[in-house]
């Protein structure tokens, strides 16, 4: 990633710039009143947005204009082009819009506009009086707040096992482990932002049994909550290494807010750290621990780091980058005991460590789920609309398995963009929209000076292309992942524009589906 692009570059857009500079279909950047700007061109229409993504800061400028909106180069944010509404996440907050002026051949942008409030949603039947959401995570998080921009007036329950409120959860084993972001930095929201918006966010609240018939939840402090509507999205929990001293208190998981304190805890004093697992959130952690100048061994089973996710290349490429920052590896092995000093490894070796960390995976948590009697199959199972296979329960995130309409089968997948728009289409759904959730699946990692996005979903692949280079010396590479010569899934390193073409492109093949599914002609 780049440099949030929040410094004034540009012409002084409010001092007027020739509307002959401006094409169709094209951004220019500037600033007016202090505030970076970005004047678009939209056939005879112009508009004048914020420059900056209101996630992580990324470049707008650098993004991609798709009908009348502008997407995030970064972590492919959507905003409208009217409104600056946030439409799709991770953004959460809108942009800035200003009124444009035309005048003698040029443009200029005036004042500030008030942003767009949402309308109280009409009382007609059908419309659940109370909504209750169980899981303060992504996909949670997202569907209360859509509720509300949505105008739903009703009563909305956020019901979180976590003792904290919801928090980024991807930063946790990023920066804030590095240390280079503050835990002030990581709630979603200030408590105070959910009794503004009246949803009524219970914490450390988990959910002992579910009563389809009477709908209503139990919950394991003995409370009772009653629902017309019900989402689903208690996300999963890490999977336990079973082994000896597997409990010892200098070993971590990373899944939660207190996880990551507690992590960041231990590294402050810790000199030698052992990571279990070469997976994404592992080799997250094993960066942001070298980070503070921590010795890092990973150990895995794999002969290659991601491989099973990003193939062979990559999955080398990334070996190779942890160990010029420093970091050994250990694969073909696992741990099988842990001690106060050190890891016991199946291929006798032992690794000295004050520090361990266990990251192989998690499982969704759908057991209250599964004795309700919900169809499940290794997560919950939903329709296109992300409905259970009980009316009016709805399921989004890491538990959800739906039927994806690029690659045609059922799929699972494990995040936090994901979460975050299906429970953004999971709301509406709940309010009678009828939505079919289609959008594409999206994540990234950063580790040191590299960043991977990766857009699409292939689960088994038989080719794989590289475009472009990625080793020490270079990382600009577009990957390419097919079967049966049809491409699923394409991974960029320093091609965020590549990523975002990507990412129409695959929407373009889903709509290009459901119009031969309907018999209609392109």
């Amino acid at each position: 990633m780049n440099e949030p692009a929040n410094q004034l570059s540009g012409p002084d857009l409010a001092g007027g710039v020739a509307l002959s500079e401006i094409t169709d279909g094209a951004m220019l950047q500037g600033h007016a009143h202090g505030e970076p700007v970005l004047l678009v061109r939209r056939a005879d229409e112009l508009f004048a947005i914020g420059a900056v993504c209101t996630h992580y800061g990324g470049p707008l400028a650098d993004g991609l204009l798709v009908d009348d909106t502008v997407r995030c180069p970064w972590h492919h944010a959507c905003f409208s082009l009217r409104t600056g509404a946030a439409l799709r996440a991770p953004a959460q907050d809108p942009i800035a819009c200003w009124r444009v002026e035309q005048q003698d051949g040029s443009v200029y942008v005036r004042e500030k506009l008030a942003p767009v409030e949402p309308k109280p949603l009409p009382s007609v039947a059908g419309t659940p009086h109370s909504i209750v959401i169980v899981g303060g995570g992504a996909a949670g998080h997202a569907a209360a707040e859509t509720l509300r921009l949505e105008g739903y007036t009703g009563s909305i329950t956020l019901l979180s096992a976590d003792p904290s409120g919801p928090c980024d959860r991807p930063n946790l084993s990023k920066g804030f482990l590095a240390g280079t972001a503050s835990v002030e930095s990581n709630p979603l929201r200030p408590l105070a932002f959910y009794e503004a918006h009246r949803i009524d966010l219970k914490l450390d609240a988990p959910v002992a049994t579910l009563d389809t018939r009477s709908r209503h939840l139990q919950l394991v402090d003995g409370t009772r909550v009653i629902y017309d509507a019900l989402l689903l999205a208690t996300g999963a929990d890490p999977v336990r290494l079973d082994v000896p001293g597997a409990s010892l208190p200098h070993v971590h998981y990373l899944r939660t807010l207190a996880d990551s304190c507690a992590l960041v805890a231990g590294a402050l004093t810790a000199k030698r750290a052992v990571v279990i697992g070469a997976s994404f959130i592992g080799l997250e952690v094993a960066a942001s621990l070298r980070a503070r100048n921590i010795e890092v061994q990973v150990v895995a089973p794999d002969a290659v780091p991601m491989e099973k996710i990003l193939g062979p290349d990559i999955g080398n490429f990334i070996r190779g980058l942890h160990e010029r920052h420093g970091v050994t590896f250990h694969l073909g092995t696992t741990a099988i005991s842990i001690d106060p000093q050190g890891v016991e490894l199946k291929s006798g070796e032992r690794l000295p460590a004050d520090l361990v960390v266990i990251g192989i995976g998690v499982r969704p948590v759908i057991s209250f789920a599964q004795q309700a009697g919900l169809l499940v199959d290794h997560g919950i199972i939903v329709n296109a609309y992300l409905e259970t296979s009980v009316p009016g329960i709805f399921a989004a995130g890491d538990i959800a398995r739906w039927p994806d309409r690029l690659t045609g089968e059922r799929v699972r997948v494990e995040h936090w963009v994901v979460a975050e728009r299906q429970g953004q289409t999971a709301a509406r759904n709940m309010l009678g929209r009828r939505e079919p959730f289609d959008a594409v699946p999206f994540f990234w990692t950063e580790q040191y000076d590299f960043g991977l996005a990766y857009i699409g979903h292939a689960e088994h692949w038989d080719e794989i292309g590289i475009d472009g280079r990625l080793d020490a010396e270079t990382q600009n590479c577009t990957v390419t992942y097919r079967r049966g010569g049809r491409k699923l899934a394409v991974a960029v390193v320093h091609r965020d524009l590549e990523g975002l073409r990507a990412e129409v492109e695959f929407e373009r093949m889903i709509a290009a589906t459901d119009r031969r599914h309907s018999g209609a002609v392109d």
